[in-house]
């Protein structure tokens, strides 16, 4: 009888393990402090290591000491298990953009309601970061190359 508790207990777990492990995980690999510099004009992003299903993000930009945007961003596990990244720029409300693509060192989001950007990508490339915001079909695309901060 115990046996066949312990087989039956396995069983039941055996498919939310599964479903477990088949989840996207949290791009750990955008976790750090990035910017970009071009003569005067800057821009920063933050990124927290991933931790109880959650990665907060920060970003700021400007020119010389001048401020001329700043962001609260997160990329969020949802109880299905999907991932999706939440923009909330200059304090508005935030905007939701599923996940719609991955891989070991890339992730894509997108919201083809949202007015700009509908696609928001972050890749790596060696040691810098990559991302770019854009319409759903790519135009109207926007990069930045940021290196890790202080290097």
């Amino acid at each position: 009888m115990r046996v066949l508790a312990i087989a039956l207990c396995v069983t039941l777990a055996g498919p939310a393990m599964g479903k477990e492990a088949a989840q996207t995980a949290l791009p750990d690999w955008l976790a750090g402090a990035w910017e970009q510099k071009d003569g005067e004009t800057w821009a920063d992003e933050f990124w927290s290591p991933p931790r109880a299903g959650i990665m907060m993000g920060a970003g700021r930009s400007g020119k010389a000491k001048a401020l001329a945007n700043w962001e609260h961003t997160r990329i969020l596990r949802k109880p299905d298990g999907s991932l999706s990244f939440y923009a909330q720029p200059s304090g508005v409300p935030a905007s939701e953009f599923p996940m719609v693509a991955g891989g070991p060192w890339m992730i894509e989001f997108a919201n083809p309601a949202h007015d700009y950007p509908q696609r928001i990508r972050y890749w790596r490339e060696g040691r810098l970061l990559l991302a770019e915001i854009s319409k759903l079909d790519g135009s109207n695309a926007y990069r930045w190359s940021y290196a890790p901060m202080g290097q």
